[in-house]
């Protein structure tokens, strides 16, 4: 995005965060001095009105939320026929990149001791969304904001929806199959009505990510890909991570249900029954540096 001067509105502009596939997340000071970020569309979608009806559908979702582990959004505008949205600044890599950074340096401290910590606190803010009447519907290691502590925030509500009930999912018919094909429940892929559970079949995918390095299904093309989240059983988390418990690879495996029925019945649920067991057999050692 050609942005082509310091300024977005009375934002002035800092210095750009990441980069997406429509738009650009800048670090960028408000007219009262606090630093905040805004997401701007870029140059090749500033005109299409149905991009910025997106991006303003997300700013409303996020003004209305208010919760320690969800990023607030602060402000809507369009100026030089650039739209924006500012947002709570929360200087972390998603937790995608925070995996693949672990990864590509094998030398530093390990991060297992983290993990635990992260589930739950990516579970409060799903619970939140849900309990606000929201269904995500794109949860997915990319869209939790991870610190170097394990702070962790849920971010992007371009896809989020009203959840349905009664007689308006009765008859809502087919969804837009929108979504990441890695993270997706089976009901969202075949374009059924979606409730809450569907995050919860996303969550597990990501769950399965964070402790085993990688997604619980991976396809040669993309309709392979499909297929195995329809069809194939889920694999073992236990096989993937021996320190496992098996009580906590149960939990992801019913997560992984097929069908919504299948999985716990809700956020809350799963964080009831989370808290109450245990994640590893060994508990990890806590690098020395990052003790109190």
């Amino acid at each position: 995005m050609a942005i082509g001067s310091e300024y977005i509105g009375s934002y002035r502009l800092l210095g750009m965060l990441r980069q997406g596939s429509t738009c650009q997340v800048w670090e960028v000071l408000d007219s009262q001095g606090k630093r905040v970020a805004l997401k701007a569309l870029m140059e090749e979608f500033a005109k299409s009105s149905s991009h910025v009806k997106a991006l303003k559908a997300e700013y409303e979702i996020g003004s209305s939320l208010d919760h320690p582990r969800v990023v607030r959004s602060f402000d809507f505008g369009k100026t030089r026929q650039i739209a924006y949205m500012t947002m709570e600044l929360f200087r972390a890599p998603n937790l995608k990149q925070f995996l693949q950074a672990v990864s590509l340096n094998p030398g530093a401290d390990p991060v297992d001791h983290l993990f635990p910590g992260i589930v739950d606190q990516a579970s409060e803010g799903l619970a939140y969304l849900h309990s606000q009447g929201w269904i995500h519907r794109d949860v997915k290691p990319h869209n939790f904001l991870v610190s170097d502590e394990g702070e962790t925030k849920l971010i992007d509500f371009s896809l989020t929806e009203r959840a349905k009930s009664g007689l308006g999912k009765l008859f809502s018919g087919r969804s837009k199959i929108q979504g990441t094909r890695s993270y997706m429940s089976p009901e969202q892929i075949r374009g059924k009505p979606l409730d809450p559970r569907a995050d919860i079949y996303s969550f597990g995918c990501t769950i399965h990510e964070l402790f085993s390095g990688k997604p619980p299904y991976t396809g040669i093309t993309a309709d392979d890909l499909l297929s195995r989240h329809l069809k194939a059983a889920p694999p073992s988390l236990e096989a993937s991570n021996k320190n496992i418990t098996s009580e906590f690879a149960e939990l992801v495996r019913r997560c992984l249900a097929k069908t919504p029925e299948g999985r716990p019945a809700s956020m809350d649920d799963f964080l009831k029954e989370y808290r109450k067991l245990r994640v590893y057999r060994v508990q990890p050692k806590v690098p020395e540096k990052k003790k109190a």
